[in-house]
């Protein structure tokens, strides 16, 4: 489990195809290694990755095929720029919100603009996603813990402030920019819950029924 607050940037410096995965090569000095060893996750854009192995200020990790199916880490490059988070303890402070790293599917930036010193993104999520995204809800975006909002179909917003675009990859992101999505884990487990209640009792989730029970 991770919270979404990203502890430093790091660099893809290789990627080795095996078979029809690959293992890849981080390197990022400003993470700090002294409590990572092998085995430990580590999110890396917001996928979390097992370490398999550890080098000077740098960690390899296997990438199967599942995961290039759903992340952009299919078409990664060496130099590529990448958020990175340590699995949480018990003692952090949940700063951000829960996040699995496990990616629910590739949005698109399709606008940016200023607003005041922070910077305004419009990202067009899958038409699956959509559903779970809501005004002030928390979405992660390449591993970034991030606030929504506005929402207009498949479209949400966000307003990203000058320390956030600083210390991870967003300064990157240009319209055409494509991005990893988790999100919400609340709003997944309540559908999936409410549904098996409407199998139960024969009847069919809602949003009406959502808005009655409270949860919208």
């Amino acid at each position: 489990m991770f919270t979404g607050i990203i502890e430093t940037v790091g660099t893809l410096s290789a990627l080795t195809r095996q078979g029809d995965d690959l293992t890849l090569t981080v390197h990022a000095p400003g993470l700090d290694f002294s409590d990572v060893k092998l085995g430990d996750s580590i999110a890396t854009n917001g996928v979390c990755l097992t370490v398999v192995s550890l080098g000077d200020h740098s960690y390899s990790a296997d990438v199967s095929l599942e995961t290039l199916q759903r992340t952009r880490f299919a078409d990664a490059k060496v130099g590529m720029r990448v958020n990175l988070e340590k699995a949480l303890l018990p003692t952090t402070r949940l700063g951000g919100h829960l996040v699995s790293g496990h990616v629910d599917g590739i949005g698109e930036v399709k606008s940016r603009s200023a607003s005041g010193r922070a910077i305004e993104y419009w990202i067009a999520a899958p038409e699956a996603l959509s559903r779970y995204i809501t005004e002030k809800g928390s979405i992660a975006v390449d591993g970034i813990s991030l606030t929504v909002n506005a929402v207009e179909g498949n479209l949400f917003r966000l307003t990203i402030v000058p320390h956030t675009a600083h210390e991870t990859t967003i300064a990157e992101w240009k319209p055409g920019f494509k991005v990893h999505l988790e999100v919400d884990q609340i709003a997944r487990y309540l559908e999936r819950l409410m549904q098996g209640r409407a199998a139960e009792t024969g009847s069919t989730l809602t949003m009406e029924k959502l808005a009655r029970s409270g949860f919208l």
